[in-house]
């Protein structure tokens, strides 16, 4: 039933549309396009006003022809860089790109998907209920697509996210992260000439850094130190550092406390040099932590997870329900009452060169997107979880 050269070049046409985080305007241009071509009643919201976005998230409704609740699918339209001037190469039954940047599978293989089983239920006239699209942006660059989008346009209650690898896996379990940005400020002074006059701020930031446990901390939390940036030249004493980092875990106490360590990593070995400091003030530091996004954990008797499971069944697959160290929209949705389980595409190496997807797996995934919508048809709205 899905048309796989159909299937193909809408992939390669969305992944050759230049849509890196805050530029996904022609993308999406082009899918009202399409989408109300299909039926749709679309709309973007004014979230780029506040992400920075040339564009807002596209929301398109299929009013559909049976009753039913509402059923959601989500993908993003921006990409990492680079990602600008893309050549999708298939060769073999998969797509990379030319090499000098990625591909965007990650996630335009969700748009392509969604796109050709929208395409088949109008060939088919297949029977469907009321059915949300929506695609977002700035998704890479902290949800922020997501974490602005207007939610009085989203009527679903549950739906499914498609951003992930694995095909036969449903995503119930993601971490909730917290961001961090610590300055230690201390004192410059000529590194040769007079050293003792300054306060080394890199030195104090390494200090408080080699006291912590980095990496996974158990099976349910990590935590990074992923930047630092301070100084100005090697002839001077630095009186500036900022490091910045995450920590994710499933476990909202595990979180708060693995922070709260790093925190206390900084806080307490500021407070030592204080103690024979000779400078009123110095060293001291700043610290602000942000909430990135919240962790989700979907039941596995949820209906969007039996709705999923029985689906693949239906078409020879398993349906695994895995847990995640990664955030995606589908964090953000779940925190707004909206359950949202993670399937995947079938998309490797994302934000490489070295990306690819095979056509195969795509084809797969339009085909169990098809079966969720019909069999979330044949319930007539009988769940409503």
């Amino acid at each position: 039933m899905v048309n796989r050269d159909r299937l193909a070049e809408t992939f390669k046409f969305f992944v050759e549309i230049d849509s890196v985080s805050r530029n996904e305007a022609e993308v999406s241009s082009e899918l009202v396009k399409v989408l109300e071509g299909l039926g749709a009643e679309t709309v973007v919201d004014h979230s780029g006003v506040k992400t920075g976005s040339n564009t807002g998230n596209l929301i398109a409704r299929f009013k559909g022809n049976i009753q039913a609740p509402p059923l959601l699918f989500n993908g993003h339209m921006d990409t990492v860089a680079p990602g600008d001037g893309v050549t999708a190469v298939l060769k073999d039954g998969m797509f990379t790109s030319d090499g000098s940047t990625i591909l965007g599978a990650d996630d335009k293989s969700a748009i392509a998907i969604i796109v050709e089983a929208l395409r088949i239920i109008q060939d088919k006239n297949i029977p469907h209920g009321p059915l949300e699209i929506l695609f977002t942006t700035c998704e890479e660059i902290g949800l922020m697509g997501a974490k602005h989008l207007d939610y009085d346009l989203i009527s679903s209650k549950y739906g499914y996210a498609l951003d992930a690898t694995d095909i036969e896996g449903i995503v119930t379990r993601a971490p909730a992260a917290a961001k961090l940005e610590i300055k230690v400020h201390g004192k410059d002074a000529h590194a040769g000439a007079a050293p003792e006059n300054g306060i080394n701020a890199i030195w104090l930031a390494s200090k408080a850094i080699s006291d912590l446990k980095i990496g996974r901390i158990d099976q349910e939390t990590t935590c990074n130190i992923g930047m630092i940036e301070g100084g100005v030249a090697t002839n001077i004493v630095p009186n500036l550092v900022t490091v910045q980092g995450e920590v994710r875990s499933h476990s909202m106490d595990k979180l708060k406390k693995v922070t709260d360590d790093i925190l206390d990593s900084f806080r307490n070995n500021i407070s030592k040099y204080k103690d024979f400091s000779p400078e009123n003030g110095l060293p001291r530091v700043e610290i602000d932590v942000d909430d990135d996004f919240p962790n989700t954990n979907i039941p596995e008797d949820h209906h969007v997870v039996t709705l999923a499971r029985k689906a693949a069944e239906n078409i020879g697959m398993k349906m695994d329900c895995q847990s995640t160290g990664g955030g995606a929209d589908a964090n953000i949705l779940f925190s707004n009452d909206i359950v949202m389980a993670v399937l995947g595409t079938g998309m490797e190496d994302m934000h490489t060169v070295r990306e690819y997807i095979k056509l195969d797996d795509m084809v797969k995934m339009t085909e169990l997107v098809l079966e969720i919508i019909k069999l979330h048809t044949d319930m007539k709205g009988s769940e409503s979880q």
